[in-house]
């Protein structure tokens, strides 16, 4: 594997998910593999699990770690082609991206959708930038249309939790004050094409994810009709995809209630994190004993060391 950009990437999903396991269990018996290696996560935009489990992660392997904030601690970064830098940003990707290359051996990106191009947001402007200019593997640590690291959590904590032999799981839309992007529904979505399981999303209508990657996965638009006997329930908001970007709704009707929980087969509640308590669901599940939000950000880091690993051998 030479790039992690989604999770098409992975030669084996299942075999992923093991090592990501095996490393679980045991985590510093690859700490060799990365001595006198650098790990550089350059982040375009906010993190906390992200930023702190791919770093802890690195240094399972044993890998130096660089951080490098491009919001507040970088020049502002051009991506056009034969362009006059004229205005407010100093540096080139081309040259950006090739210095770097020289700091590290992998280089992780975190990079969000604008919500106002769908067509530039669709291309992966920065990573595929990257990717052009740079002579080392590059990392996706969430990115305009995918979130794989976070994905191969939702599996990992999938086989840690107690399911029937084909469990039923919904991803279910839920409200938020702000246009979030669909990253993390779309990769939950790929995920789950590996699962043997009997797998619905839910989401008031207007709020779609693009077909292209639903594919023939079943769409509803009453979420409780939904949420009758599920096994898991993962909540997550996502603007609009056909309105790009838009809000098109700001009540709280799709927030996760324990009422709404009871017509569930006792199910497991998942979410990426951060989460709006008392927005996107209510404090009554987040905290109950069915809650997995804190185990999910705990796989990350084994995960991501595991990803590491393929990159680095």
């Amino acid at each position: 594997m030479k790039q992690f950009l989604t999770l098409n990437d992975l030669q084996n999903f299942d075999a992923q998910v093991a090592l990501a396991k095996e490393i679980k269990a045991n985590p510093y018996q690859f700490e060799e593999l990365g001595k006198r290696k650098t790990l550089g996560l350059l982040f375009f935009n906010p993190s906390l699990r992200t930023r702190l489990s791919t770093q802890k992660a690195g240094r399972l392997l044993g890998m130096d770690v660089m951080v490098m904030n491009f919001s507040n601690e970088a020049w502002a970064i051009e991506y056009e082609d034969k362009t006059i830098m004229e205005g407010l940003r100093s540096e080139h990707v081309k040259e950006a991206t090739q210095v770097v290359s020289q700091y590290c051996d992998v280089v992780g990106i975190r990079a969000f959708a604008t919500l106002t191009d769908k067509e530039k947001d669709e291309s992966e402007q920065v990573l595929q930038k990257f990717i052009q200019y740079a002579s080392v593997p590059i990392l996706n640590m969430e990115s305009a249309t995918a979130h794989p690291l976070q994905a191969l959590a939702d599996a990992l904590t999938l086989t840690e939790l107690s399911l029937p032999k084909k469990p039923k799981v919904v991803l279910t839309w839920a409200p938020h004050p702000k246009a979030l992007p669909h990253a993390v529904g779309n990769s939950f979505a790929r995920m789950m094409e590996h699962q043997d399981a009997d797998f619905v999303i839910a989401n008031p209508e207007g709020y779609d994810l693009d077909p292209r990657i639903t594919k023939d996965i079943p769409v509803v638009h009453n979420q409780a009709e939904a949420l009758k006997g599920a096994d898991v329930v993962y909540a997550k908001n996502w603007s609009s995809y056909d309105s790009y970007g838009q809000i098109l709704r700001t009540d709280n009707e799709w927030m996760l209630t324990p009422e709404k929980m009871a017509a569930t087969n006792n199910a497991a509640f998942m979410h990426c994190l951060p989460i709006r308590r008392n927005v996107v669901v209510s404090d009554g599940v987040l905290d109950s004993p069915n809650s997995k939000v804190i185990e999910q950000a705990n796989n990350r880091t084994f995960v991501a060391a595991a990803v590491l690993k393929t990159l680095l051998s």
